[in-house]
Order: structure tokens, then sequence, then C-alpha cells
């Protein structure tokens, strides 16, 4: 089994993004699954070309997505992505769209193949505040999410993929008053088992419920 797993590149005022901090830390295997690495760009129409283009030439079985979304407290697999874009902010090309269609021809939403409560559940399996997200946000975040299940929807009805955001790191809010952060070590640490999840369960599905709960 091969998995693609990609993340951002710095944006706004931030000079670092755990997302591909996280991703590049990631070992090259996890569970028996060879683990492919990408940076891509926070820029909407540039970030799925490179995406599209890696999964030509690796053939994964799965894709992983990973963003930073600032002041959440948990890792959050996203259940959904929706075909509209709306920066709150400029991307790193300058560009700002607003309220526009992702795809003319794509469905108004697109759910993951991942199984997003089962990696919930192993994330807090290891000491780390997890809960299944439902909003991917209207930023490149749900921009990458949407167009990697429209490319399968349209050529790679094989693949399997999703999105995961990942709360700031410390370094990110010291001058952010009572905004939470994860270390980058613990970054890894959810990453790897939330893959180490997609790699139990693939064949069998999501499970049900998510047991136990956070604070």
């Amino acid at each position: 089994m091969k998995i693609l797993v990609t993340g951002f590149d710095p944006f706004g005022d931030d000079q670092i993004n755990p997302a591909i901090e996280t991703v590049k830390r990631l070992p090259d295997q996890i569970a028996g699954a060879a683990i492919v690495k990408l940076e891509i760009p926070t820029i909407f129409d540039r970030c799925a070309e490179v995406v599209h283009a890696a999964i030509i030439k690796e053939q994964p079985d799965y894709v992983l997505d990973v963003g930073q979304a600032g002041g959440r407290y948990a890792l959050t697999p996203e259940r959904v992505a929706i075909n509209f874009d709306d920066g709150r902010i400029a991307d790193n090309a300058g560009f700002q769209p607003l309220n526009r269609p992702i795809h003319a021809d794509g469905e108004a939403a697109y759910f993951t193949q991942l199984p997003v409560k089962a990696m919930a559940k192993a994330i807090r399996a290891v000491g780390l505040p997890s809960v299944v997200s439902t909003t991917a946000g209207t930023y490149v975040c749900n921009h990458i999410m949407y167009q990697v299940q429209y490319m399968r929807a349209k050529e790679f009805p094989n693949l399997k993929a999703g999105f995961i955001h990942i709360p700031f790191l410390p370094d990110q809010v010291t001058a952010r008053p009572n905004t939470p952060a994860l270390s980058l070590a613990d970054d890894v640490r959810g990453l790897t088992a939330a893959i180490e999840a997609i790699v139990d369960r693939d064949g069998r599905g999501d499970i049900e419920t998510i047991e136990g709960s956070i604070a």
C-alpha cells in the first residue's frame, strides 16, 4: 500500500506551517504502508496541479492532505468538502476568490473515503485530542480536499482520499493569547496514529462510533 501525504507551505503572517513540518517528519513506512511526502503551495489555482502530478507519478492507494487550522485544539479528520471557494485572506499568490464554485460540473459536496472516526479514535488512544470535523472551511484546505475528490470522481475511481486539520505550533501562538497549540512531536505522533488507522481499516470501512470523550 502507498499513501501520498501532503502538507501546505506557510501562509499569511506565519513563517512556519505545522502541516508540512509534520509531514516531513513522518516515517517512510507506517504500518507497512509506504509514505510519500509532498509539500504543496497555499495557492488556490496551483495546489491541485501539484497533487494531480504526484498522483500520476506515484499511483497511491490513498491521499491524505494535511492543513493548519489555527484556533482548533484537536487534530480533526474532515468528513466533507464543499464546492465553494471564499478566501478570508489572499493566498500565497495574492489571489482571494470570493463566493465561487470550484468546479461548475462538480458535486455540491464530496464525502471522504477515509475512516475518520477510526482515525480520531486512534489519535485519542495515543493521548491526543481529536474529533471528526464536518467543516473544512472555504479556504485552500477545503479547496484541495474538494479537488482531490473531484479527481477521484472524474479520473481515479479507485483512489481513497481525505483531509486532516492540525492546530498551531507553540511558536505560532506566542502573540496569540489563549490560542491552543500542539507540539510538533505530538503532531507527528497523532498523524502517525491516524495513518495507522487508515491502514488498519483498509477494505473494512469506518467504525460506527468513537468510544470515550475528551475534555
